[in-house]
Order: C-alpha cells, then sequence, then structure tokens
C-alpha cells in the first residue's frame, strides 16, 4: 500500500504574524504594546523638531514644506510630514497619530514603513499639484488621514473581523476628521487630508497580508513491499 505524508505551505513566520493579529492571544496584546509604545516615541521628535524650527524663526517650515506647483518645493514631499506650524498644531496631530499609528504598526514594521512612505509620497505629490498657490504646507495630517484609510480598508481586503472592529471604533471616535477631506476652514490642506485618505485605502490593499495558500505536497512515499 502506498502512503503519502503532507504538509502545509504555510510558513512559521506567517503562522506567527496570524497569532499576533488575533485579538486575545498573548501576542495580540504584546504586538500592540510594542507598537503604541514606538508610537509614542516618535511623537516626541516632532517636538524637537518644532522646536528646532522656532529657534530659527520658523526657517524650517519655509524650506521644507511644499510649496504647491514651485519646483522648488517638491523637496518638501520629503519633509512636510515632520513640520507644523506651532506646538499647537503638533499637540492636535499627536493623539490622533499615537491611536492610529497604533494599530498600522501593530501588524508589522515591513508594511508599516512601506504604508507610512506611500501615503507620505501620494499624499504629498497631491498636495504639489493640487494645492493652493502661494502657500506652504507642512504637517503630518495628511499621514494620519491615511492611517485611518488603511485601518478602514485592512479589515475588508484581509477579511478581518478585528480590523473592521478597529475601523468601526476609529470610525466613530474620529468620524468628524472625514469632513476633513473636503474644502473647509482657511489655513487648513484639505487637498492633504483628501490625498491622504486616498492613498491609505489603495495601501491597504497593496500592502496587504497574502495569506499563501496551504499547497499539499508529498513528502514521503513508502511502498509497502508486495507480498510474495
Amino acid at each position: 500500500m502506498a502512503r503519502t505524508c503532507y504538509h502545509s505551505g504555510v510558513s512559521l513566520d506567517d503562522a506567527r504574524q496570524d497569532d499576533a493579529m488575533r485579538f486575545g492571544t498573548e501576542a495580540f496584546y504584546a504586538s500592540i504594546g510594542r507598537a503604541f509604545v514606538a508610537m509614542c516615541a516618535f511623537v516626541p521628535v516632532l517636538f524637537a523638531i518644532e522646536f528646532v524650527d522656532r529657534l530659527n524663526n520658523q526657517r524650517l517650515d519655509q524650506e521644507g514644506g511644499i510649496k504647491p506647483h514651485e519646483i522648488d518645493g517638491l523637496d518638501g514631499i520629503l519633509f512636510a510630514p515632520f513640520l507644523h506650524a506651532g506646538f499647537d498644531h503638533v499637540l492636535a496631530n499627536s493623539i490622533p497619530l499615537i491611536l492610529l499609528g497604533t494599530f498600522v504598526l501593530a501588524a508589522g514594521t515591513a508594511r508599516f514603513l512601506l504604508t507610512t512612505a506611500f501615503i507620505a509620497l501620494v499624499a504629498g505629490v497631491g498636495v504639489w499639484f493640487i494645492g493652493d498657490e502661494g502657500t506652504v504646507v507642512v504637517g503630518a495630517s495628511g499621514v494620519i488621514f491615511g492611517y485611518l484609510g488603511v485601518i478602514l480598508m485592512r479589515g475588508v481586503v484581509e477579511h478581518s473581523l478585528w480590523h473592521i472592529a478597529v475601523g468601526v471604533l476609529i470610525g466613530l471616535l474620529y468620524g468628524w476628521q472625514l469632513f476633513g477631506v473636503l474644502p473647509g476652514d482657511e489655513g487648513i490642506s484639505w487637498q492633504g487630508h483628501l490625498c491622504g485618505f486616498i492613498a491609505g485605502l489603495v495601501a491597504a490593499v497593496l500592502f496587504r497580508r497574502r495569506r499563501p495558500r496551504p499547497v499539499d505536497r508529498a513528502d514521503t512515499l513508502e511502498l509497502d513491499p508486495e507480498p510474495s
């Protein structure tokens, strides 16, 4: 009789990541905790940058911000998310950045970095193209709206009840921010909010977890000797 042994094609790393994203597991709480600490540690960097900016009469904002439709304002795409128009601006962005960033980072560092870079790039390019001429745009709010888009979309594309629940909760807590993607108060870059949010929706699809299909394959094949 021939006997065939099979095993799944799912790797150990994939299994660990699944455990880390499964609500209620020890790995899940550990990943959320590490992400929260990391985001809390990052925010003081923004305050430090703003402090240096104040010491230099906001030269960093003027030289590192996005200047729509101006070639010399393109480099602001890289620097604008780290710059703010005052400590109040940094403070207003800090809480949503920590909360939303925690849930995005908890899904994995590599995905977080790719997602953040993509959102910042798309939001920055969008502001440069459709922003108001003669303005200088700074702030992390485009990235924040991007994180909101990621969380809302991730539950759908990854078929995760946990992410759907988080998306609904964030939507209830910060749903009012969605109005920030529409033209509104003067001095607020709704273009950055809109482009960031759209970039977040796209990023959730591009950088979703692709679960490998368990492809069974033969490991061993034993042939029982035929009776003589």
